[in-house]
């Protein structure tokens, strides 16, 4: 212990002793780090209100149907591509590609979060999407299939490119062809 305690004040000794040393250059560099790390700790608090945003998003406001909540993560114009490959532009227009999931899955909901990745003004959160097909499903022209009683259990995955404190950009993820085999739609 002693031989450490020795060690660290001729370190001491020597850095203030050494010829050449420029401390109002050192004082300088320690500024600029100390300027970093407030900026990783903003960006840290950022990534972190994002990702309770979205699990609120996904639990309160999606799970249980709160559309008017919807816009506290959800910019106004946002763009959103679905797995289907279309994409809707406008808080609206996305509530109405949102709400035909829970015609024919009244029990729709998202049970739980248990990837989640924040990094900047990007977050990437993968979901367990669950339900029960038991209400007929429109498919457009009045047409409906029956239900079949199916349950359903999906990973979903969303990837968000948030602008202050709401998404401008939503890509969501799921696996189309497993989700109409759960169903009973496909063998």
């Amino acid at each position: 212990m002693r031989i450490k305690i020795y060690l660290v004040l001729l370190c001491v000794v020597v850095m203030f002793c050494a010829p050449g040393v420029n401390w109002a250059q050192s004082n300088a560099d320690i500024e600029a780090m100390k300027q970093q790390l407030a900026e990783v700790k903003r960006l840290r608090q950022i990534e972190s209100a994002n990702l309770e945003n979205f699990d609120d998003l996904d639990f309160n406001v999606y799970s249980k149907q709160n559309w008017d909540l919807l816009g506290k993560s959800h910019a106004k114009d946002i763009v959103v591509h679905y797995p289907d490959g279309s994409t809707t532009k406008g808080l609206d227009p996305h509530i109405a590609a949102l709400k035909p999931m829970f015609v024919f899955a009244p029990d729709h909901k998202i049970i739980d979060h248990p990837i989640r990745i924040a990094s900047g003004n990007w977050t990437a959160v993968m979901g367990t999407m669950t339900g029960t097909f038991t209400q007929p499903m429109p498919i457009g022209d009045g047409k409906t299939i029956a239900p079949t009683g199916k349950a359903f259990k999906l990973k979903m995955v969303t990837i968000g490119r948030w602008e202050g404190t709401t998404m401008a950009e939503e890509w969501l993820f799921w696996d189309n062809q497993t989700f109409m085999r759960q169903i009973g739609l496909v063998p």
